[in-house]
């Protein structure tokens, strides 16, 4: 079965990728939505304009659609980009990193649906804590690239999910309810490496903007 992707360049949407190509599954695209909108309900992070270069390392061709980031309008851009991969790439389902999100998950189906294909969300209702270790365990080299939640600030930006992010993130998940995987919106991710690439991403520069605790950065790679 060829699989559109649903691709934000964060570690839950590689994941999911990773995960359906490890299943015997074609995956055909990469599909990406670029909204004008930072507050968006469906699309969000602060390295939507990388999934470029991912694609490229991932020898996947990518479909970059655009949106205002207006609610459930959206979901219409969202549709023509499925359409849209539908059309060129022949896909026969969707991917998405969706893991807690209901909001986002039942509306991709809904779209789904509508279009005839399948939708397969490979990491839904996943536990946190084993979905972090698990990426660790598989190789993926990520790095956060936006914090949205007390006690989170601007050090956490370029932090590595790693074992030391683990230990970290489970004092503040039992002691401020902050969710390990950022399925509360606390943070947003970026993956420098993963099984998939046929190379590492080098970080050549950064660009970091925000107040108390809420900061994106922005990287350059190569």
């Amino acid at each position: 079965m060829k699989l559109g992707i649903l691709f934000s360049g964060g570690k839950d949407s590689c994941y999911a990728a990773y995960l359906a190509k490890k299943n015997g599954y074609e995956i055909s695209c990469l599909i990406s939505i670029l909204s004008e909108n930072m507050e968006s309900y469906m699309f969000h992070t602060p390295t939507i304009r990388k999934t470029e270069i991912q694609a490229k390392v991932m020898n996947l061709p990518l479909i970059i659609w655009k949106t205002k980031g207006e609610k459930e309008k959206e979901l219409d851009d969202l549709k023509n980009a499925i359409i849209e991969a539908k059309k060129k790439f022949g896909i026969q389902g969707i991917v998405t990193g969706a893991v807690e999100s209901v909001y986002q998950a039942s509306r991709v189906q809904k779209i789904c649906n509508k279009l005839s294909i399948k939708c397969f969300n490979p990491l839904w209702q996943k536990n946190q804590f084993e979905l972090i270790e698990e990426l660790i365990k598989n190789k993926f080299h990520i790095i956060i690239t936006g914090v949205f939640a007390y006690p989170l600030n601007k050090k956490w930006l370029g932090k590595k999910i790693d074992m030391n992010y683990i230990k970290e993130i489970k004092i503040l998940n039992e002691k401020y309810g902050i969710s390990p995987a950022g399925e509360g919106g606390e943070l947003e991710s970026f993956v420098i490496n993963c099984p998939m690439f046929s190379r590492k991403l080098k970080i050549i520069d950064k660009k970091i903007e925000g107040y108390k605790n809420s900061w994106r950065m922005e990287v350059d790679v190569e």
